[in-house]
């Protein structure tokens, strides 16, 4: 799993300025979400709950959670609620840990440290800053598996381009090709990473702050990148780009010294 972005800020929030701690995971493949849409909602699309701690958890069907302002204890609370609700759930899951920083005096999204920024705390802006981080994570989980899969392919197409034949048999060759669009067919339908989420379509006011997360985090460019990756792995029988929205590669924290 990638390292962790370093928590932010290095020194203590200015006066005026609230730090609201973020743990972003991704658990499984999916989430079933009927049981949580009974209790305190706040929000949906995406799903915004109450916790017992009184914290905020935005909850997403593709397997991801993002809790606002919990302490340790209602974080594992949280998550062990949500364990049975899990399908295929990881091994290994991958998470991430930051603050948010509300400040109304200014239009940054993504102060000069790294820091998420946001003028507020309703709960539309979590929602947005959730949805990011959500996506960052599927990207970095699907990537690390794509990634492993073609370096186990590469060395047999380049056999196959030296001497006609791969050097293990084709069920082998055949099951590596599976293994991709395997991943493809998981991710159909179920995150768009490179696209605008339906928030924003709601509240248009939220266009630019995701452009301007989404950038930071290169969604659509880790999203392409993805896609051509497994084109190339499987050639000719991957979905459409219209269809399969849903790529992957390590997580990556915004780039330092960037402004809103």
């Amino acid at each position: 799993m990638p390292p962790l972005r370093p928590t932010a800020p290095t020194e203590a929030p200015g006066r005026g300025i609230q730090a609201i701690r973020v743990s972003a995971w991704l658990l499984g493949e999916r989430l079933d979400t009927r049981v949580l849409e009974a209790g305190t909602v706040l929000a949906t699309s995406p799903l915004a709950i109450s916790t017992q701690g009184g914290s905020v958890a935005v909850v997403f069907r593709y397997g991801a959670v993002v809790l606002f302002d919990s302490s340790a204890t209602t974080l594992e609370r949280f998550l062990a609620k949500l364990d049975p609700l899990l399908i295929d759930r990881l091994a290994t899951p991958e998470r991430e840990e930051l603050e948010l920083l509300i400040r109304a005096d200014t239009e940054q999204i993504v102060d000069a440290a790294g820091n998420i920024v946001q003028p507020d705390r309703a709960i539309e802006r979590l929602q947005l800053v959730a949805d990011v981080l959500a996506k960052n994570l599927v990207l970095s989980h699907y990537e690390t598996r794509v990634a492993a899969i073609f370096d186990r392919i590469e060395p047999l197409a380049q056999a196959l381009r030296e001497t006609g034949r791969a050097g293990v048999p084709g069920k082998t060759l055949l099951q590596h090709i599976g293994n991709v669009l395997a991943i493809q067919q998981k991710m159909v339908g179920r995150v768009e990473t490179s696209e605008n989420p339906e928030l924003v379509w709601e509240h248009p006011e939220l266009d630019r702050p995701h452009m301007r997360l989404a950038e930071e985090y290169e969604l659509r460019d880790r999203s392409r990148a993805i896609d051509q990756r497994d084109r190339i792995s499987a050639p000719g029988a991957g979905p459409s780009r219209r269809t399969c929205q849903a790529r992957v590669r390590p997580a990556v924290p915004p780039r330092r010294g960037s402004s809103g």
